[in-house]
C-alpha cells in the first residue's frame, strides 16, 4: 500500500516554497507599546519598522488599542492595534499596508470596496489572538454575535490550541451550555439544553452525522477547522427537522493572504506523540490563489490498560479569486483512526453504587480492534453583484466507514450482584458504511426602502444520507467484574452466526430539502426587527433484515414522509447604548417520528416552539462579547405508549407527550484586561415531562446537568516577562441522572491548567496539564446500569514545541 506521507509531504514544501517565494516580509521586532489612542499606536509601529501605512484618519479618530508587547513583525503588530476596532489589515502586492472598514462601531457589516476574500477574513479567527469572535456565519450571511437574537458562542482557533483541543467531544465540554458524551459506540453524542444535535453544519452546510443501525459512532477532529460556531435554541430555520437544542457550525481553515507555516510537535502522557504540518498563503504574485495544506499524525497509549489509537490526517484547500467579485473554493480531507478501544464501560452494582475498580481497568479483549475513515469534499462559490447583493453556495460530500471486532461486558439482570458476579461477555462485529451529501445556497442583499434599512436572504438546502449497516453479535453468561478475561478467543463474523449468534443488516435514506427565507429591518435607529420561515420536505425509510440461524427475518420498512412544513422565525433587537442590546425571539421546530398509532398509521410530527429573551454586548471596542439570555422550549405531540391497541408484537403509540426544557445562561470571551484572554459560560437548565402517563413531573433527559460552568483564562505576562503566557480554567457540573433514573452520577469540577514561553520570533513551547488536581470521577453520559460508566482521564500532561518561520 503506497504511504500517503510519501506524495503529502513534497506537496507540503512545494506549497512552503511557494508560499516563501512570495513574500519577504517583515522581521521579528521587540514591540513595547502601551495601550493607546490607536492612531498613536500606529504611528509607532510605522516608525519603529519603517513600512508604509495607508490610512483615511477619520478612520482611526477617537479609537483606541491595546498593548502591543513581545515579539513579532509588523503586520502581527498592526493586527495586534487593530484587534477590536472594527477595522481591518489589508496587504498591498508592493508589501505595504492599508486601513480599512471592517466592521462598524455599531456592529454592521460594512463591505466598502473589499473583496469577497476580505469578507470571509473578517470572520477567521485565525491570527486574531483573540477568544472574542468579530463576526459569525452560522445563521447564513456575516454578523455580529449581537445583531443575532439567539445564543451564540464561537470557539476561536487560539481558545482552541490555548487548551489543547483536538476533538469536537472535548470542545463541546469547554463551551457553554453543550454537552458531550460518550455514546454506546465509538463516537460522541452532542447535547444541547436538553436534546441530541444529529445534524452538523460545515461551512453552513447541513448533513446528518449522527444516525446510525448501532450506537454512536460519529467523531470529528478538530485540526482542519478555524473556528466551531455554536448556536443554542431551536435551528429550524437553519437545517429543517433540526436539533431543539441547536446547531454546531464547523468552518475549515483557508490558504490567507500571506505566506504561513507551522510545525508542531508535541509529547505527553501514556505515551502520547504528534507531529503536525500546516502550511498556507498565495500560490502566485498577485495572492488570487490560495493553498492550505494541514497533515497530522497522532498516536497514544491510554490510562486505560490495553488501549492504543492511532490518527493519520491530511488536509488540502484552494481558493481561486476569479475576479474581486468572485471566489471558488475547494477542499478535501481524510482521517484514518485505528485503535484497540475500550466500549461501553464499566458497570454497575444493582442498587446504583459503581464498581470499586482501578481507572486502568480493561474489559475488552486483546483483539479488539477499531477503524473508522472519513474522507470529505467540500466546494463553495462567492459571488458579489455589487457593494450590498452577493450570492453563496456551498457543498458538502462525506464517506464514511466504520469497522470494529471488540468485546463487551454487561450484566445479565439490572446490574452486578454484590460479588461481582453477573457479568455477560458480548461479542460484537460491525461493518458501517455510509455516504452524506449537502447543498446550501442563499441570497443576500442590503436596500433601503422608505428610509428603512434592510436585509434579505432567500435560499434553499438538501441534505440526503445513504447507509449500508452490518452487524453481529453473542452473549455468553459467566464472567465476573473483578476477573475480566481479555484473551477469549478472537470471533468472526462466520464464527459468531455459527454460535448462534445474530446479524442485522440495516439500510438508511433519509432526504430533505427545504427553501428558506429571512428578512431583517431597521424600523428605527434602535429597533431591529427579524422575520423568517422554511418551509421542508423529509423523507426517511429504514430497512433491516434480522438473520439468526436459519431464520431471516425481513422487517417491514419505516417509511416517513413530510410534505411543505412551515417553520416561523421571529426576532426583534433593541440597541440600548453603542454597546448593548437587548433582544426576544421565537421559534418553531419539527421532528418526524417513527411510531404507530391504533390506527397503523406513522404519529404526526413532534412540534416545538423556543422563546428566548437576552441581552448582549459588544465591549472594549468589540475586543469582548458578552450575553445572557432566558430560554423555554416546549415539546409537543411526543409519542407516548398506547395500551389499549397492539402495533406488532407490542404496544401502540399517540402522540399526546409533552417535555419543556428551560433555564437561562450568561457568556463573557475576549480579552477582558490587557493581555488576558477570558472565555467563561454559566448555564442553568432543567427538562420536565409536563404531559406524560407514567413520568409526568421527573426530568426528562437524565443526563443533562442543571449547573455547568466552563472557565478558562490565558494572561500574557509583563514587561520583561512578555514571552510567558499562562493559562488556568476549570469545568464543574452537577449531578445527573443514570438511564434507569434510580442513581445520581455526582458532579465534578476538573481544572486544567497551561503555561507557555516564546523562546525566539519562531519557537514557542509550551504545557498543558489536564485534570491538575487528579480528581477521580465517573463521566456524565449514557449511564446505565448495564455498562457505559467510564472513568474520567486522570491527570496528564502535553508538551508541546511550535516553530512559526518568519517570511
Amino acid at each position: 500500500m503506497l504511504n500517503p506521507w510519501s506524495r503529502a509531504l513534497p506537496v507540503a514544501v512545494a506549497l512552503a516554497t511557494l508560499s516563501c517565494a512570495v513574500s519577504a516580509q517583515q522581521q521579528a521586532l521587540a514591540f513595547n507599546l502601551p495601550a493607546g489612542p490607536l492612531a498613536a499606536t500606529l504611528n509607532a509601529i510605522a516608525s519603529q519598522s519603517g513600512q508604509i501605512i495607508s490610512l483615511d484618519p477619520a478612520l482611526v479618530q477617537g479609537r483606541q488599542a491595546p498593548a502591543v508587547r513581545g515579539q513579532m513583525s509588523a503586520e502581527q503588530a498592526l493586527q495586534a492595534a487593530l484587534a477590536g476596532s472594527g477595522l481591518q489589515l489589508l496587504v498591498t502586492g508592493s508589501g505595504h499596508f492599508s486601513v480599512v472598514q471592517g466592521v462598524s462601531v455599531d456592529g454592521a457589516l460594512e463591505l466598502g470596496a473589499t473583496s469577497i476574500t476580505e469578507v470571509r477574513n473578517l470572520a477567521t479567527t485565525e491570527g486574531s489572538n483573540s477568544y472574542a469572535a468579530r463576526v459569525t456565519t452560522i445563521g447564513k450571511g456575516e454578523h455580529t454575535l449581537k445583531e443575532i437574537p439567539q445564543s451564540v458562542s464561537v470557539m476561536t482557533r487560539k481558545q482552541m490550541d490555548d487548551q489543547g483541543l483536538t476533538n469536537l467531544k472535548d470542545a463541546a465540554n469547554q463551551t457553554t451550555g453543550l454537552v458531550g458524551q460518550q455514546g454506546v459506540g465509538k463516537g460522541m453524542i452532542l447535547m444541547s439544553r436538553g436534546f441530541q444535535i444529529d445534524d452538523w453544519q460545515y461551512d453552513g452546510v447541513p448533513i446528518p452525522r449522527n444516525t446510525y443501525s448501532l450506537g454512536n459512532w460519529a467523531t470529528q477532529d478538530l485540526i482542519f477547522f478555524d473556528r466551531i460556531e455554536f448556536l443554542r435554541g431551536a435551528s429550524g430555520l437553519l437545517q429543517g427537522t433540526g436539533s431543539p437544542g441547536g446547531a454546531i457550525n464547523l468552518v475549515r481553515k483557508r490558504g490567507q493572504d500571506k505566506p504561513t507555516v507551522t510545525v508542531t510537535g508535541k509529547a505527553g502522557s501514556w505515551d502520547h506523540y504528534g507531529l503536525q504540518l500546516d502550511a498556507g498563503g498565495p500560490l502566485n504574485q498577485q495572492g488570487t490563489i490560495r493553498g492550505r495544506f494541514v497533515a497530522d499524525e497522532d498516536q497514544s497509549q491510554s490510562f486505560i490498560d490495553y488501549e492504543w489509537s492511532k490518527t493519520h490526517s491530511l488536509y488540502g484547500a484552494l481558493d481561486f479569486d476569479l475576479s474581486p467579485d468572485t471566489t471558488v473554493g475547494v477542499g478535501v480531507s481524510y482521517s484514518d483512526n485505528t485503535s484497540r478501544p475500550m466500549l461501553r464501560g464499566l458497570p454497575r452494582y444493582a442498587d446504583g453504587r459503581p464498581v470499586d475498580v482501578p481507572r486502568s481497568t480493561y474489559t475488552g479483549a486483546r483483539w479488539n480492534h477499531s477503524e473508522i475513515d472519513v474522507t470529505t469534499v467540500f466546494a463553495d462559490l462567492d459571488h458579489r453583484f455589487n457593494d450590498d447583493w452577493k450570492v453563496h453556495a456551498a457543498a458538502v460530500y462525506m464517506s464514511e466507514s466504520n469497522d470494529s471486532l471488540h468485546q463487551r461486558v454487561q450484566t445479565t439482570g439490572q446490574g452486578l450482584n454484590p460479588d461481582g458476579s453477573g457479568v455477560q461477555y458480548a461479542n460484537w462485529y460491525t461493518d458501517f458504511d455510509s455516504t452524506k451529501v449537502g447543498l446550501d445556497a442563499y441570497v443576500n442583499g442590503h436596500f433601503e426602502t422608505l428610509g428603512l434599512q434592510q436585509e434579505l436572504i432567500l435560499g434553499g438546502n438538501y441534505s440526503q444520507l445513504k447507509t449500508d449497516d452490518v452487524f453481529a453479535r453473542t452473549f455468553i453468561n459467566g464472567g465476573n467484574i473483578f476477573d475480566i478475561d481479555h484473551d477469549r478467543p478472537k470471533p468472526s463474523y462466520d464464527s459468531l452466526m455459527r454460535d448462534g449468534g445474530r446479524a442485522t443488516a440495516s439500510e438508511y435514506d433519509v432526504r430533505q430539502k427545504g427553501l428558506y427565507g429571512s428578512w431583517r429591518v431597521k424600523l428605527a435607529e434602535p429597533l431591529t426587527v427579524v422575520l423568517g420561515s422554511r418551509v421542508s420536505w423529509y423523507d426517511f425509510r429504514y430497512s433491516s433484515v434480522i438473520t439468526q440461524g436459519n431464520t431471516v427475518t425481513v422487517a417491514d420498512p419505516s417509511v416517513m414522509t413530510e410534505t411543505g412544513v412551515v417553520t416561523p422565525y421571529a426576532g426583534i433587537i433593541y440597541d440600548l447604548t453603542q454597546e448593548w442590546a437587548a433582544y426576544a425571539s421565537y421559534t418553531d421546530v419539527f421532528q418526524p417520528q417513527s411510531e404507530l398509532d391504533a390506527a397503523q398509521s406513522v404519529l404526526k410530527p413532534i412540534v416545538g416552539s423556543n422563546y428566548e429573551v437576552g441581552l448582549k454586548g459588544e465591549l472594549m471596542d468589540g475586543r469582548v462579547n458578552t450575553s445572557f439570555a432566558v430560554f423555554r422550549y416546549d415539546q409537543n405531540n411526543r409519542a407516548i405508549t398506547d395500551a389499549s391497541a397492539q402495533c406488532g408484537s407490542g404496544d401502540c403509540s399517540k402522540a399526546s407527550g409533552k417535555v419543556r426544557s428551560q433555564g437561562f445562561e450568561a457568556e463573557i470571551s475576549g480579552e477582558v484586561m490587557p493581555d488576558l484572554q477570558l472565555f467563561a459560560g454559566y448555564t442553568y437548565t432543567t427538562t420536565t415531562y409536563i404531559k406524560d402517563p407514567e413520568n409526568e413531573g421527573k426530568v426528562f433527559n437524565q443526563w443533562t446537568p442543571k449547573h455547568m460552568l466552563r472557565v478558562w483564562s490565558d494572561y500574557r505576562l509583563p514587561g520583561d516577562w512578555s514571552r510567558v503566557s499562562a493559562g488556568l480554567g476549570f469545568s464543574s457540573q452537577s449531578h445527573t441522572l443514570g438511564y434507569e433514573s434510580t442513581f445520581d452520577v455526582p458532579g465534578y469540577t476538573v481544572w486544567n491548567a497551561r503555561l507557555a514561553y516564546q523562546l525566539t520570533p519562531e519557537v514557542s513551547v509550551a504545557v498543558n496539564a489536564n485534570n491538575l488536581f487528579d480528581k477521580h470521577y465517573i463521566a456524565s453520559g449514557y449511564n446505565q446500569l448495564g455498562g457505559n460508566n467510564n472513568y474520567g482521564e486522570p491527570r496528564n500532561m502535553m508538551f508541546s514545541v511550535k516553530y512559526t518561520p518568519q517570511f
